[in-house]
């Protein structure tokens, strides 16, 4: 049995027992404390700050003399998330390969402690590109089992609830549609790559893209471990390991960490507008019996958000053995006023009397957050380059009026799968660069119905940027998008970014947000609680900062510090200096559920996402 191991599985397990030593071995250890300076002020400020993305090892001298080789094993196909994209591609490639007797190896990583835990959606699933990749996915037991059977859709004032017919056609129209649990859905997907022979080592996160020297991609390289808060070294550190593949497929969901890498350097956003987003954050309530109706989707727009704030909510009602309903909110992330919190809205609206009727008596057990991808057509990135392809929520395609992103993942990376399987099992792949460039999967995206769905829709979104918001939005849909279908002769425009959007706080008005009542409505902390969120804690904050002093002097001077309500984990607070003079930014990192909204949202832009150690983050449980 041993003997069958590839090299990065006796790696990755070998590193799995040293870990589990060390943790022992720490755990009985004094504790270590650590002085917090900036090296370069006579302030006395704590620094923020002390990844080695920031401060390079190489110029650190408690680094000298650690060994940094790193072992590196061959792929011929290396990817990146195990979500529907990344786990579809890897699905694919191994039927082609069964199909046609030829020998491939995939290897696919997951910075998750295991498949599914970092999953969040809604997720109502419209079925198309399972049944292409699985016709047979009832017998194989796929967590499917809630067919929606009703769809109601509302506009809600802050007392009164204002139905809205869902007509035939309408991009919310969920007839054929199932409610999932997308993280059981991914779990099972993951049991059905394995099945075929993909190689998954979850709790490993990909912190670098490698290059050939031509500059095409070589692959990629897990995360380090064993790094102190401080930035130096511990008695435990262990390199990771470099993954090498002819192509990389990146599909690590919505605004990834190696996909903005990936964007500069190859230029793939040259000939699209910038991404805009929104963050979606969740809450499973098990209710009383009698009010719940398995199959019945209800969405809503309005209170409480203003005219010109996109958003609105979700509840679903599950069929999985008890009274489940999954409920949450959506906020555009180009809002203006900086004193809105997502979280805090999100809390509000469980109060409305249409819903609180649904939620009174019920246990709330499982709370996230993601963000997502709301620019559509207009903001598609070029996604194939020299050694790589970029597949599912990573460009971006998730069809916003539709409220759906699963189906056009998994599409995408079958996509991608059909691309690349003759190149890389040709005898002498023709390539001008040391890692494949296949364009053909570009190709292949236009004339798919992914390309089709996205285009027809694709003012939608932007149209909510007129005088009468909201309003004017569903206008725009109700008119031009039921009569034209997406078929008329203009293509509008986004805003911008989003970290453009925000005005300054004097030019708007605070926002007073109704204390929780621990029944319907509840705090951060406790709600955080939910996520099964946990990292490492002796280790370098993972968000990190481009300019310490940026946040104090810049976001809290100007914007009434934006992040301590954009974040829905309360990673960000500002707390009093020890001097008593003036404020500084705690970065509480371990509270992060991965959501990335700081980094997108940030008005400084001086935030940047990068991996923590490998099967740190939220355990959502099929959330």
């Amino acid at each position: 049995q041993v003997s069958a191991l590839t090299g990065s599985a006796l790696f990755f397990a070998a590193q799995r027992c040293i870990r589990a030593l060390k943790t022992v071995q720490a755990e009985h250890a004094p504790p270590q404390h650590y002085t917090w300076r900036r090296d370069c002020s006579s302030a006395v400020m704590p620094r923020i700050t002390s990844h080695y993305t920031i401060f390079p090892r190489d110029k650190d001298p408690r680094w000298e003399g650690v060994e940094m080789e790193r072992f590196a094993d061959e792929a011929d196909v290396v990817i990146v998330g195990g979500g529907p994209a990344g786990l579809s591609a890897a699905i694919r490639l191994k039927q082609l390969a069964k199909e046609q007797e030829k020998e491939l190896r995939v290897c696919l990583v997951e910075k998750a402690s295991q498949i599914g835990a970092h999953t969040l959606s809604g997720a109502c699933l419209e079925p198309s590109a399972l049944n292409e990749l699985f016709p047979d996915w009832k017998e194989r037991g796929a967590p499917l089992n809630t067919p929606v059977t009703e769809d109601l859709f509302s506009i809600l004032t802050e007392k009164y609830r204002i139905p809205v017919p869902m007509l035939p056609g309408l991009p919310m129209n969920n007839h054929g549609n199932y409610i999932v649990r997308l993280g059981h859905f991914v779990h099972w997907l993951g049991e059905q790559a394995e099945e075929l022979g993909v190689e998954i080592y979850p709790g490993y996160a990909a912190a670098e893209v490698l290059f050939h020297e031509d500059g095409s991609v070589k692959g990629i390289a897990t995360n380090d471990v064993g790094i102190a808060k401080d930035g130096s070294p511990k008695d435990v550190f262990e390199r990771g390991m470099e993954l090498h593949a002819k192509v990389t497929l990146f599909g690590e969901g919505c605004h990834g960490h190696l996909a903005k890498q990936l964007y500069r350097q190859f230029n793939l956003r040259e000939n699209c507008e910038p991404q805009t987003y929104a963050i979606g954050l969740k809450e499973l309530w098990v209710i009383d019996e009698k009010k719940c109706r398995p199959g019945r989707v209800e969405h809503s727009v309005g209170w409480p958000l203003n005219r010109n704030t996109y958003g609105g909510s979700f509840l679903y009602h599950l069929n999985e053995g008890e009274p489940l309903v999954a409920l949450g909110f959506v906020v555009g992330l180009d809002y203006t006023n900086p004193y809105l919190s997502p979280f805090r809205e999100f809390q509000r609206w469980k109060h409305h009397p249409f819903v609180a009727k649904t939620l009174e008596g019920g246990n709330r057990i499982a709370y996230g957050a993601r963000a997502l991808n709301e620019g559509g057509y207009q903001c598609l990135p070029k996604v194939t380059f020299p050694g790589g392809m970029l597949i599912g929520c990573s460009p971006g395609f998730m069809n916003v009026p539709k409220i759906k992103g699963t189906h056009t993942a998994m599409k995408s990376g079958m996509l991608a799968a059909e691309a690349i399987f003759p190149k890389v099992t040709a005898e002498d792949p023709a390539s001008e660069t040391a890692g494949l460039h296949i364009p053909e999967y570009e190709d292949n995206l236009k004339k798919s119905w992914i390309w089709k769905e996205l285009y027809a829709v694709r003012n939608i979104r932007p149209s909510f940027h007129n005088y009468f918001g909201l309003y004017g939005g569903m206008v725009y849909t109700g008119v031009f998008y039921w009569i034209l279908r997406g078929k008329e002769p203009w293509t509008l425009k986004h805003a911008g970014l989003d970290s453009a959007q925000l005005k300054p706080a004097k030019e708007c008005t605070p926002i007073e947000y109704p204390k929780p009542d621990g029944k319907l409505s509840f705090d951060l902390l406790s709600s955080v609680a939910l996520s099964g969120t946990n990292h490492e804690g002796d280790q370098p904050p993972h968000l990190t900062l481009k300019d310490d002093s940026i946040p104090v002097a810049n976001n809290l001077a100007i914007y009434d510090g934006p992040e301590q309500r954009f974040c829905p984990a309360g990673v960000y607070e500002y707390v009093p200096l020890e001097t008593g003079e003036g404020m500084r930014l705690q970065i509480n990192a371990q509270n992060c559920v991965h959501c990335k909204t700081c980094d997108i949202k940030d008005p400084s832009q001086n935030i940047n996402w990068v991996v923590p150690e490998g099967s740190g983050g939220p355990a959502y449980n099929g959330l």
